[in-house]
């Protein structure tokens, strides 16, 4: 599982080791949303990653039938980090506008993404735009409320978006046709592509090899390319991990989105 999964073996782990029991615990990275940190991918992610093509390239089917100015939204998973709907955009290629957590929503403006989508949308006649569950709290405020998991619950963001886009075109003078697609589990609950098959049973391999050399309270990794041992305590430390925004994966999405860059002028200069 992810970092929540992995403190909860962390604490079986101790359980055994308090009571003096002859148990291995040993867990395998497995969430979509691939922000368990030091790993290179976390088990899943790229199906996932596969999968939110589909609702991409329907988006863009009923954005460009609906000639002028229409408008696809896809909500994809992404709570704390903005991976998969980073990494769909780059997938894709048919993507204007890319919401991630890790990087504020800015609306209207020089560097907002309402004129954006608004040019974009003047020159080619429609527009895609992909947005991370987790985006844009600094616009909706931050809820008090948790799940039954313990998460907080997140803000309707792909629902604003929807309002906010037709509200700036008709402030415009304008009526934008937008339709909203929220894939939700039907992301996550494909199965697993050649790649993570392949990767799963490694994962699982090395998990195994590490319970019957006597390691315990360890988790399965790849890391530079590398199958390691990791423990938990450290591996859950610094999770879940989230997108540099100064990095090359957010600097590829905005060279492909060609949207404004909204990261704060302080960590650019970074």
């Amino acid at each position: 599982g992810g970092d929540g999964t992995h403190r909860g073996a962390f604490r079986i782990h101790e359980g055994c080791m308090a009571k003096g029991l002859n148990v291995s615990v040993a867990g395998i990275p497995k969430t979509i949303d691939n922000d368990v940190d030091y790993i290179d991918r976390s088990f899943g992610f790229q199906s996932a990653v596969e999968a939110a093509q589909d609702a991409i390239r329907c988006a863009k089917v009923e954005a460009s039938c609906n000639l002028p100015n229409g408008i696809g939204i896809v909500k994809l998973m992404g709570r704390s980090s903005g991976f998969i709907a980073a990494f769909a955009t780059l997938g894709s290629g048919d993507v204007d506008l890319c919401l991630v957590p890790e990087v504020p929503t800015v609306l209207e403006g020089d560097i907002g993404c309402l004129p954006h989508i608004y040019k974009c949308v003047k020159q080619k006649g429609f527009a895609v735009i992909v947005v991370a569950e987790g985006a844009g709290e600094e616009l909706l405020g931050t809820s008090t409320e948790t799940d039954a998991s313990g998460n907080k619950k997140l803000p309707a963001i792909g629902e604003f978006m929807k309002k906010a886009t037709e509200n700036y075109f008709k402030k415009m003078g304008e009526t934008a046709t937008v339709k909203y697609i929220d894939p939700s589990y039907m992301v996550r609950s494909v199965p697993a592509n050649a790649a993570d098959s392949l990767y799963c049973s490694q994962l699982a391999q090395n998990a195994v090899h590490g319970a019957m050399a006597g390691f315990t309270g360890f988790s399965v990794g790849l890391c530079k390319d590398k199958m390691v041992l990791l423990p938990i305590p450290n591996l859950v430390a610094t999770s879940p991990r989230m997108m540099r925004t100064t990095g090359r994966t957010w600097e590829r999405v905005l060279a492909t989105t060609r949207q404004p860059n909204t990261v704060p002028f302080a960590l650019k200069a970074v």
